[in-house]
C-alpha cells in the first residue's frame, strides 16, 4: 500500500529547509503514547508503512494504532549518469516533512511497557532519530 496523495494542484515542488523545531503536531493528541522524532528528515513513504507493520505486527490485535505523518512532499531524481539540463525529474517517492519535535506514531489501549516494545520495533525502522513520550495533562 503505498501511501500518496489522491491528487496534487502541482506535480513538483522545489526542496525547503527542514531545519527548525515542529510547533504543529508536537504533542500526543490522539493516543496515550507516541513515538516522536528528535531530528529533522524526510520520511518516505514506505519507511512510514514500515512502521505501520511493525507496530501492528507485535500489538496483534490489541490497542489502536494512530499514524500522525501523510507524505504529501513529491520528491524527484534524475536518472544515473544523465546530463544536466533538460527539465526537472520526473517525481521518484512521495516523502512526509519531519521536524524535530514532530510526532510520527500515537498508540491507545495497551499497557505502557507494551507500547515502549512496539515502538522499539517502529525506532529500528526510522531513518531519524526518536524517543517514546507519554500523554501531557493539560489544564
Amino acid at each position: 500500500m503505498a501511501l500518496m496523495p489522491k491528487r496534487v494542484k502541482y506535480r513538483k515542488e522545489q526542496r525547503r529547509i527542514r531545519d527548525r523545531k515542529a510547533t504543529k503536531g508536537n504533542y500526543v493528541a490522539y493516543g496515550d503514547y507516541g513515538l516522536q522524532s528528535l531530528d529533522g528528515a524526510w520520511l518516505p513513504g514506505n519507511v512510514i508503512e514500515a512502521g505501520r507493520v511493525a507496530a501492528q505486527h507485535f500489538l496483534k490485535r490489541e490497542g489502536k494504532l494512530f499514524i500522525r505523518v501523510f507524505p504529501d512532499k513529491p520528491i524527484s531524481k534524475k536518472p544515473l549518469e544523465t546530463r544536466m539540463g533538460t527539465g526537472k525529474a520526473e517525481v521518484e517517492y512521495w516523502a512526509a516533512r519531519i521536524k524535530p519535535g514532530t510526532v510520527l506514531f500515537e498508540i491507545a489501549g495497551v499497557p505502557e511497557a507494551t507500547a515502549k516494545l512496539a515502538f522499539v520495533r517502529v525506532a529500528m525502522k526510522m531513518p531519524v532519530k526518536t524517543r517514546f513520550v507519554g500523554r501531557r495533562v493539560r489544564v
